[in-house]
């Protein structure tokens, strides 16, 4: 026995697609230990056929985003400590996405609607032309800086009740996407990812409710994007305008 072992924590975990049931399996407690330790531990110990995905283990990829306690998380980051109630740990794929098996699901929906929104740049110069100079404190790059770090880990997209019953909606991390490249000079569609953002599913379907704020593990705004595409589209845009 590990000389960490402090006892034993009872784990829920979903088994199967949409059609499935919670399975409850009972692994060692340990000091310090996340989540997806606990996942693991499962998968090594008693249950080896369980999906679910993961990558750095650091809080750098986004890959191991699970619902846990009923709040969408990265689970590399999320310590057992934090969140178990009464010493359970309930586990189940993201929401608002297809599930593949156990705590796996399919972002498919997630990306079409990224690119959906607008959210491949288009670059307005070519490698052999002279770089264009950005000034670092003008209002778009500050508003573009401050929502860059996205790394599409769904989190926001999961915990968007607006998504969960309309699924024409883009969710917040297209919107968020398409309000960086709004403000960056250097993508030459911006027009249209504005009139993307703000077609039907687009930014206005967003009800305000913060969801996507408030659990954004890299602590981002995607409510303020969408509240920034919002006045864009509505009362114009001066920063569309061509540099000179």
């Amino acid at each position: 026995m590990n000389s960490d072992h402090v006892g034993l924590l009872t784990v829920r975990v979903w088994r199967g697609r949409e059609e499935g049931r919670f399975e409850t399996y009972r692994v060692p407690a340990r000091a310090n230990q996340t989540v997806l330790d606990v996942v693991t531990e499962v998968q090594r110990s008693q249950e080896p056929a369980l999906a679910y995905r993961f990558a750095c283990r650091v809080g750098v990829c986004g890959s191991c985003a699970m619902t846990v306690n009923d709040r969408p998380r990265w689970t590399c980051r999320t310590h057992v400590a934090r969140v178990r109630e009464e010493g359970i740990l309930t586990i189940e794929p993201l929401r608002n996405m297809p599930r593949i098996k156990d705590l796996a699901c399919d972002l498919t929906p997630f990306f079409e609607k990224w690119q959906k929104a607008g959210g491949r740049h288009v670059a307005t110069a070519s490698r052999r032309d002279p770089l264009q100079k950005i000034d670092p404190r003008s209002k778009p790059r500050l508003a573009a800086s401050a929502a860059i770090e996205c790394i599409n880990c769904a989190v926001c997209y999961s915990a968007c009740d607006v998504v969960s019953w309309n699924a024409g909606y883009l969710g917040p991390a297209a919107l968020n996407r398409a309000w960086t490249l709004v403000n960056d000079a250097r993508h030459g569609a911006r027009h249209e990812t504005l009139d993307r953002a703000f077609a039907d599913g687009g930014c206005a379907s967003c009800h305000s409710q913060g969801n996507c704020t408030r659990h954004c593990p890299v602590e981002l705004s995607p409510s303020e994007s969408i509240a920034g595409l919002k006045r864009s589209a509505l009362f114009g845009a001066p920063k569309l305008r061509e540099p000179a």
